[in-house]
């Protein structure tokens, strides 16, 4: 018997995470020691507070039956934090809750387009944004974001047949993987562009909690009229640490919210339940412990960025985001065979700016996922490999 898969099978390759991890395990198989800092998985603890609020929720019985909706808790803790963090004000049915920003990124298009309705998503970007609009069969038509156009896309530039075709436009700032943020604005012109051309923006905010050098995380819900067009995704994954509890929350336009979960309801029971009851609990919380930990990742931020200057290697600080970016060195011209060299050399494995699009050839990302005295070290081994001209 011969089985087909489906022609979709063939744009997704064994994710460079995989291959990645392939490599590391390769590496330690040889006895070399591994500076992993590739994958953005955070080495921090959720709050004890959080975890508590799981594990008493957890020895309830009642709480092992289908979730079905959100809690009204978990709503109210959402319009709290929006309110008191960005000042913005959301009513119940501008709230739900999704299994992660990728989870709902990766779901979002199959309630807006039709297909062969043009999705527009960054270059370079973090994969799900194109992946999740091929999944709906949309047209995805990258926007070039460039360093001469302080990594901002170029909206009056944009072809005008291409516009009218366009359903929706994903955006991210502070952007992964080239660790950017955008001012206000751009989102000042932004939303105006969006109405006046029909285009619904879908915002993925992941790291408005970690923004370095006094630079303050927003949301694009407090621009005027963004109501009307836009929506957000904030997720609890990278503020809280509570990556494997997969909880993210799509916020803004009430009809787009209403749509999405009713095609989400087609799919899955609700959250379960001490998972929300977690996300309550951090919601609730202290902001001190957020703030904390973002001035620890910009500790890491300045170890690496300055520690490669300092070495030859020059790159810019990031903005935001628990990553750093940055051109491969002189001498390079291929980032994917420069990261397997550099691991084989020095063990400190990064990703190459390739997996993030075409535009993101010949960079590398930094994860900042290891304590500052580790980056030092990892810095000494490139220093000492004779890597860097």
């Amino acid at each position: 018997m011969s089985i087909q898969f489906a022609d979709r099978m063939k744009d997704y390759e064994a994710g460079i995470f995989q291959v990645l991890n392939d490599k590391k395990a390769e590496a330690e198989k040889l006895g070399k020691k591994i500076y992993n800092l590739s994958v953005g998985t955070p080495d921090f603890p959720p709050a004890q507070h959080v975890i508590s609020a799981v594990v008493e929720a957890a020895k309830k019985p009642e709480n092992y039956k289908y979730a079905l909706i959100d809690i009204p808790e978990l709503v109210e803790a959402v319009q709290e934090r929006y309110k008191n963090r960005y000042g913005v004000s959301l009513e119940k049915d501008e709230i739900m809750s999704v299994y992660g920003s990728q989870e709902g990124i990766s779901h979002i298009c199959l309630s807006l387009c039709n297909p062969g309705d043009v999705v527009l998503v960054p270059n370079p970007g973090y994969p799900i944004f194109g992946i999740g609009p091929s999944l709906a069969n949309a047209e995805v038509v990258t926007y070039d974001l460039t360093e001469e156009n302080h990594y901002l896309p170029d909206l009056e530039g944009m072809d005008e047949d291409l516009l009218a075709r366009a359903k929706c436009m994903i955006v991210s700032y502070p952007l992964n993987p080239v660790c950017k943020t955008a001012p206000d604005e751009f989102y000042e012109r932004l939303i105006p562009w969006a109405l006046k051309h029909n285009i619904i923006i879908v915002h993925d905010n992941a790291y408005s909690d970690i923004i370095y050098d006094g630079r303050e995380g927003k949301s694009i819900l407090r621009i005027p009229d963004a109501k009307k067009i836009a929506v957000e995704f904030y997720s609890l994954s990278k503020s809280y640490n509570y990556t494997g509890a997969r909880v993210s929350f799509l916020t803004g336009n009430k009809d787009i919210v209403t749509n999405f979960k009713r095609l989400r309801s087609q799919i899955d029971y609700g959250t379960y339940l001490p998972v929300q009851y977690g996300a309550v609990a951090a919601l609730n919380g202290s902001d001190q412990m957020v703030k904390d930990q973002c001035a620890e990742y910009q500790r890491r931020r300045d170890a690496l960025c300055a520690g490669l200057r300092n070495i030859g290697w020059n790159m810019e600080d990031s903005e935001g985001t628990m990553f750093a970016w940055a051109r491969i060195p002189d001498g390079y011209d291929d980032d994917v065979a420069f990261v397997m060299e550099l691991v084989e050399k020095t063990g400190v494995l990064c990703t190459p700016g390739s997996s993030f699009g075409s535009l993101g050839s010949g960079h590398v990302r930094f994860a900042l996922t290891v304590p500052v005295e580790v980056i030092k070290e990892a810095i000494d081994m490139i220093a000492q490999s004779g890597m860097i001209k």
